[in-house]
């Protein structure tokens, strides 16, 4: 299964975003260039991740982005489902039922065995998905660190970051 890059942009703007100041906001093109990324394509997540109530938008020249939940509130499905939509990874097309000399219809009453193994798989994902919140993410990660990233997140808030009145 391959999610689009757009996930590990969200999870990670998230992230970042979970970091603001209380009222502060942070520009899609600030969040572009701290990742790295394309400030265009960047901004079709983040409106997917407003959408979906996970980020509340500012806004205005002095506007941005920041979360509309707490990061314990927000779960990796959340963000995988706001950018990547509810549809299963799997879709069967029952290619089974194509070809030469197809079979009558009574072979096909239940789902394709292989459709069934995929959908076993995508709820076990999905659920350890739920059960995986941004807060969790940055628990691990502030675990792991030995300052350098903190520093480096903090650097670019003090930088970038847009105070406003909540």
């Amino acid at each position: 299964m391959k999610l689009g890059d757009g996930v590990e942009q969200g999870i990670h703007c998230t992230a970042v975003l979970s970091g603001l100041s209380e009222g502060g906001v942070l520009s899609a093109a600030a969040l572009a260039e701290y990742h790295g990324v394309s400030t265009s394509y960047l901004l079709k997540h983040l409106q997917a991740l407003s959408g979906a109530g996970i980020l509340e938008t500012v806004p205005g020249p002095k506007g941005g982005y920041r979360l509309a939940k707490k990061p314990e509130d927000i779960s990796l499905l959340d963000i995988v489902l706001a950018v990547e939509g509810p549809a299963p990874a799997f879709r069967c097309s029952e290619i089974r039922q194509r070809g030469p000399n197809p079979l009558p219809q009574r072979y096909f009453t239940k789902p394709c065995q292989i459709t069934a193994a995929m959908l076993r798989a995508e709820r076990a994902y999905r659920a350890e998905l739920a059960n995986t919140s941004v807060a969790d993410i940055l628990a691990e990660l502030s675990a792991d660190d030995d300052g350098g990233i903190a520093a480096r997140g903090c650097a670019f808030m003090e930088m970038h970051e847009r105070k406003m009145a909540r």
